[in-house]
């Protein structure tokens, strides 16, 4: 079962398979002890097409998990609705279709990534030989060869994420949800995890992730929403999203004396030294002309002139700030 949206524009009226869809969704907790609730969810409606990368994003207790957690069918929404491919989170069809890697994912520390994938291949109904083509294909993939037959009682967060992304893989879901999979991740485990993702958009599959890692969301999402305590407050294209306007320009240059540079220093933000030259940042266009003049008059040398434009890590700051 598919489900459809209709965009209508420039006179056509185009069809979007959707891979995610959430109507108005809620989730309250209640507390025993204290007998009172918190509104973890409150009216979030999205769509997510398929062979899209989303990401979904906000500040801790923001609501992601929760969201996370209904989407995989492992709780149970207070109001609204949650489908995938059409069919509610709740039914089996839906949860088939899904390969989900917690935060902190979970395994049997006595096992061994083969023993490991070849557990979750059973529970998929696998056969013998579908096992061990799926190991084949998903050692290659998140190169586990080489700690095949380690324990996993002893690997490191970068291998465990690893492990995690090849048990959410087996069986070759459609849609891949993950929570948090760059969390504590190295700068080459996150790049690692940034390929991934690209390789699994390549194989038209269609990636909803939560992270706190802005920078490696920019490079990698289609789309983002961002979520203010439980309510969907942004979500779009992250170039529509993010202003055009230039907040600040960096002006390198070389070959310019120390009174120069203390006047050139007097007039900007911000400033520092560098093999490249000496950095002034100023804030606006203005600015930056003024001071390439005085560069220039002093028979100084232009090395770089860098506008900086708004980043995603900037406008989930605004947005936060505005809802705060």
């Amino acid at each position: 079962m598919l489900w459809l949206r209709l965009v209508e524009g420039l006179g056509k009226v185009t069809i979007i398979v959707s891979a995610i869809v959430t109507e108005n969704l809620g989730k309250t907790y209640r507390s025993s002890v204290w007998k009172s609730t918190v509104r973890s969810l409150d009216g979030l409606s999205l769509t997510v097409g398929e062979n899209e990368v989303f990401g979904f994003l906000g500040r801790n207790g923001a609501g992601k998990t929760t969201t996370i957690k209904i989407l995989c069918g492992l709780i149970r929404p207070t109001d609204g609705m949650a489908r995938i491919h059409g069919e509610p989170v709740r039914k089996r069809a839906a949860r088939q279709s899904i390969g989900y890697l917690p935060e902190n994912p979970y395994f049997y520390e006595y096992l061994t990534p083969r023993e490991t994938l070849d557990f979750y291949g059973r529970l998929h109904g696998l056969s013998r030989n579908e096992r061990a083509a799926e190991w084949e294909k998903l050692s290659d993939l998140l190169d586990l060869r080489d700690i095949a037959s380690q324990r996993v009682r002893g690997f490191s967060k970068g291998m465990r994420q690893r492990l995690g992304f090849a048990v959410a893989l087996v069986g070759n879901p459609a849609v891949l949800i993950l929570d948090e999979p760059m969390s504590g991740l190295d700068p080459l485990g996150r790049r690692a995890i940034r390929e991934l993702i690209l390789k699994m958009r390549d194989e038209k599959k269609t990636i909803f992730f939560s992270s706190h890692v802005l920078g490696d969301v920019e490079q990698v999402c289609d789309r983002v929403g961002i979520l203010v305590k439980g309510k969907l407050m942004s979500q779009g294209r992250i170039a529509e999203l993010l202003t055009e306007k230039i907040r600040l320009v960096e002006v390198i240059a070389s070959g310019i004396d120390d009174g120069v540079v203390q006047e050139l220093r007097a007039a900007s933000e911000a400033y520092r030294a560098s093999e490249a030259g000496h950095h002034f940042t100023v804030t606006d266009l203005a600015s930056a002309n003024a001071s390439i003049k005085e560069i220039h008059a002093a028979g100084g040398t232009l090395v770089d002139f860098v506008p900086v434009k708004e980043s995603l890590e900037d406008f989930f700051v605004r947005i936060q700030e505005g809802h705060s």
